[in-house]
C-alpha cells in the first residue's frame, strides 16, 4: 500500500490494517533486541559464560544476527557498574524506534490509548542516557519488570496486548478479490459493486502491475483504496458514507487528473478544485495533485452503480500519460486526450495499444502502407484531415485491445491496422471527390441555363440572354475558386494525381459552357427551327453530361466503403458520359452542315457555330473526365 500518500491525504482509517500489522512486526523486533540488550549484560558480567545463542531469532523477525552477535562478545564492564560495548547505544536507539512503532499504530486504531502509550515512552527515554556505555541497573530497568514503577518491558507488554486486541477486531478477509477489514454486513454491497467495475476492466490492463485494492470500516464509514498503477502519489480513496460517496484521487499528472474527472461526466458528481501540493519523495520534485469529488447517491442502487462505474474506470488511468505522448506523435493534444477518453468510454483502454509498441505501431503502418504519401514526422492529421486521423487512431486502440484479447498474432493486428490506414486514405480522396462533385453542380447549372435558352426560343418565347450570360461569369469565377482550393487540398493531402486531374477536367468543362453561355446572348433573337432542334439535341448532352459527372464523381466517393453498388453506379455514369459525348459530336456536325448547306446571315452563321463548338468541346471534357474516374476506380481504388 501506498502508505505515504494514504498519510499525506489524512486517511490513515484505511492504513490501520497495514500499522496494526507493523506495530505486531515491531514487537517482536523489540523483544528480540531486548533479549539481545540481556544478552550483552550477561557476557559483561560473565565473559566466559554462554555464547551468542540468538542468531536464529534475528533472523526470524528480519534483523542481521552478525553485528548483534559482535555487540554481545565485545561486551565488557567498566567499575564494575557499567556495561560498554560496539554498537550498544544504536541497538537501544532500534529499541525505543520498535516500541515507538508499536505505539503510533495503537493510536490509529485508539487515540487514547495510543497517546497515553506514547507519553510513557517519552518518560522512559528521557532516563535513558545515549551512547555505547550504560549502567547495569539502567540495562535491568529497560529489560526488567519493576515491581511498582515502570518499564520499557513493560510498555511493551501493554502495546503487544493492546495490538492483539485492535487486530482481533481488523481480522482480514478478501471479498471479492479485495482485502477487507472489520466490515459491517452492510458494507458488503458496496465493496462487492466497487470490484465489480475493477474486474470488468482489469483484463485491459494487459498484465500491467496494479488495481490492488483495500476496504475498512472506520466509525460510520466504509473507505475503500486502489493503488491504480505504480506510481507511488497515484491511488484513489473512496469514502462511503450515509446518503453519499467521497473520491479522493491523487495524480502527479494534472492533465490526467482532469481526464479522471472527466469519465464522471454523466453522473452529478460535485468537484473540488484542483490543489497542487507537495511532499518529499511523491512526484516530480514532490508535487502532485488532489481533487475530491462528491457524489450524492439518492439511494443504495444509485450508490452501487457509481462505485461500479469509479471501479471500471481506474484501469484506463495506467500508463495514460506514455499513451498520451504516444499519440501526441500523430494528432494534437487536444484530439489525444479525446482519443483516450473515447477509449475509455468505450472499454476499450490504451494498454494493449502500449504493449503493441504505441507510436511506433502506427508509424510501422505508415511506412508500409503509405511511405510516398506521409513523410517522417508528418502529423497523421496533416495526411488524413483531422477526423480522418482521429477515426484512424480510434481504429487502431480498437484493434489492438481486441486483438490481444482475441489472442491474435502481432502480425494480423499489423495488417489489420496498415489495411485500415489504407481505407482512411482513400476515404482522403473521397473527400476530394466531394469537391468535384460540388463543380460538376455547377456545371449543370450553367447548361440547364442553356438548354432552357434552347427550349425558349423553341417555343418563341422572351429569354433574358444577358443576365443569363452574367450568371454564368458568376459561376464561372465560383467553380475557379472551389478548382485552386481543391488542388490545395490535394497538395496538403498530397492525394493521387488522378484526383487533380479530375478537377482540371471539370473545370475546363466549366469554361466551355460558360463560353457557350457568352456567345448565347450574342445570337439574333430569332433562329431558324432548323438550328434550334440539333442544338436543343447538344444542349440536351451537355446537360446530361454534368448530371452524370456529378452522379458517377458521388457514387466513386462511396467506393473505398465496399459497395458494389458505388462501383456500379460509377461505371455507369462513365458509360452515360461517353453516350453524351457521342450524341454531342453527331449534333455538332448536323449544325455544322446545316449551316454551310444553307443560306444564313453571317451573325447567325458564326454565332450558332461557335455556340454549337463550345457546348461540343464541353462534352468532350466531361467524357475525358469519365476516362479519368473510370481509372480512379479500377487502378487507384481497387489497388
Amino acid at each position: 500500500m501506498k502508505t505515504q500518500i494514504i498519510e499525506q491525504l489524512g486517511q490513515t482509517d484505511i492504513l490501520l490494517p497495514a500499522l496494526l500489522a507493523e506495530g505486531l512486526s515491531a514487537n517482536d523486533r523489540a523483544k528480540v533486541r531486548l533479549s539481545v540488550l540481556q544478552a550483552a549484560a550477561h557476557h559483561a558480567r560473565d565473559p566466559q559464560g554462554a555464547s551468542f545463542d540468538l542468531a536464529e531469532e534475528c533472523r526470524g523477525v528480519g534483523v542481521d544476527p552478525a553485528p548483534l552477535e559482535k555487540l554481545v562478545d565485545g561486551a565488557s564492564l567498566i567499575a564494575e557498574q557499567r556495561v560498554t560495548a560496539p554498537g550498544l547505544g544504536a541497538l537501544i536507539a532500534a529499541i525505543f524506534d520498535d516500541v515507538g512503532t508499536m505505539a503510533r499504530a495503537v493510536k490509529a486504531a485508539d487515540s487514547g490509548q495510543g497517546e497515553a502509550a506514547g507519553n510513557r515512552l517519552l518518560a522512559i527515554k528521557s532516563g535513558t542516557p545515549q551512547g555505547d556505555t550504560v549502567d547495569l541497573a539502567q540495562i535491568a530497568r529497560l529489560t526488567g519488570l519493576a515491581d511498582g514503577g515502570d518499564s520499557l518491558h513493560r510498555l511493551v507488554m501493554d502495546l503487544h496486548k493492546d495490538l492483539n486486541r485492535l487486530s482481533a477486531a481488523q481480522a482480514e478477509e478478501v471479498l471479492a478479490g479485495t482485502h477487507v477489514y472489520g466490515l459491517r454486513s452492510e458494507d458488503r454491497p458496496a465493496v462487492e459493486a466497487f470490484m465489480r467495475g475493477v474486474e470488468a476492466t482489469r483484463k485491459l490492463k494487459f498484465g500491467h502491475p496494479g488495481l490492488a485494492t483495500t476496504a475498512t470500516r472506520a466509525g460510520d464509514r466504509l473507505t475503500i483504496q486502489n493503488d491504480i498503477g505504480e506510481t507511488d502519489a497515484h491511488v484513489v480513496v473512496i469514502a462511503v458514507e450515509p446518503g453519499a460517496v467521497v473520491i479522493t484521487y491523487t495524480d502527479v499528472h494534472r492533465a490526467r487528473t482532469d481526464f479522471f474527472t472527466g469519465l464522471f461526466r454523466d453522473y452529478p458528481v460535485q468537484w473540488s478544485g484542483l490543489d497542487r501540493k507537495s511532499a518529499d519523495g511523491l512526484g516530480d520534485g514532490g508535487v502532485f495533485y488532489l481533487v475530491s469529488g462528491r457524489y450524492p447517491a439518492p439511494d443504495t442502487k444509485a450508490r452501487d452503480q457509481f462505485l461500479e462505474t469509479v471501479g471500471a474506470s481506474l484501469v484506463f488511468l495506467i500508463d495514460w500519460n506514455k499513451a498520451r505522448k504516444a499519440l501526441r506523435n500523430w494528432v494534437s493534444k487536444g484530439d489525444a486526450v479525446d482519443i483516450l477518453d473515447w477509449a475509455a468510454r468505450q472499454r476499450l483502454g490504451h494498454r494493449a495499444f502500449l504493449e503493441l509498441g504505441g507510436a511506433e505501431l502506427v508509424g510501422s503502418a505508415v511506412r508500409n502502407a503509405a511511405p510516398n504519401r506521409i513523410g517522417f514526422g508528418d502529423r497523421l492529421d496533416h495526411a488524413l484531415g483531422r477526423p480522418g486521423a482521429v477515426g484512424f487512431l480510434k481504429s487502431v486502440l480498437r484493434v489492438s485491445a481486441e486483438a490481444l484479447l482475441a489472442g491474435s498474432s502481432v502480425r494480423v493486428v499489423r495488417d489489420r491496422i496498415e489495411a485500415d490506414l489504407v481505407r482512411h486514405l482513400e476515404r482522403v480522396e473521397s473527400t476530394l471527390l466531394a469537391i468535384v462533385v460540388r463543380q460538376a453542380g455547377l456545371a449543370r447549372d450553367i447548361a440547364s441555363g442553356i438548354a432552357r435558352f434552347v427550349a425558349e426560343q423553341q417555343a418563341h418565347r422572351p429569354f433574358d440572354r444577358a443576365a443569363f450570360a452574367a450568371r454564368a461569369r458568376h459561376i464561372e469565377e465560383k467553380a475557379d475558386k472551389i478548382a485552386v482550393d481543391a488542388r490545395n487540398e490535394v497538395a496538403r493531402y498530397d492525394a493521387g494525381v488522378t484526383v487533380e486531374l479530375l478537377v482540371n477536367s471539370i473545370e475546363e468543362a466549366i469554361d466551355e459552357l460558360e463560353q457557350a453561355a457568352f456567345i448565347s446572348s450574342l445570337t439574333p433573337d430569332v433562329l431558324a427551327d432548323t438550328l434550334l432542334a440539333p442544338l436543343a439535341e447538344l444542349a440536351s448532352a451537355a446537360l446530361a453530361g454534368a448530371e452524370a459527372a456529378a452522379t458517377g464523381a458521388a457514387a466513386a466517393s462511396d467506393v473505398p466503403d465496399g459497395q458494389q453498388v458505388d462501383l456500379e453506379d460509377t461505371l455507369a455514369a462513365i458509360g452515360r458520359l461517353v453516350e453524351m459525348e457521342h450524341k454531342a459530336d453527331g449534333a455538332e456536325r448536323a449544325i455544322t452542315a446545316i449551316v454551310l448547306r444553307d443560306s444564313f446571315d453571317l451573325k447567325t452563321a458564326l454565332s450558332v457555330l461557335e455556340l454549337a463548338r463550345a457546348l461540343e468541346r464541353a462534352t468532350d471534357r466531361l467524357a475525358r473526365f469519365g476516362h479519368l474516374l473510370h481509372r480512379h476506380v479500377l487502378t487507384d481504388l481497387s489497388g
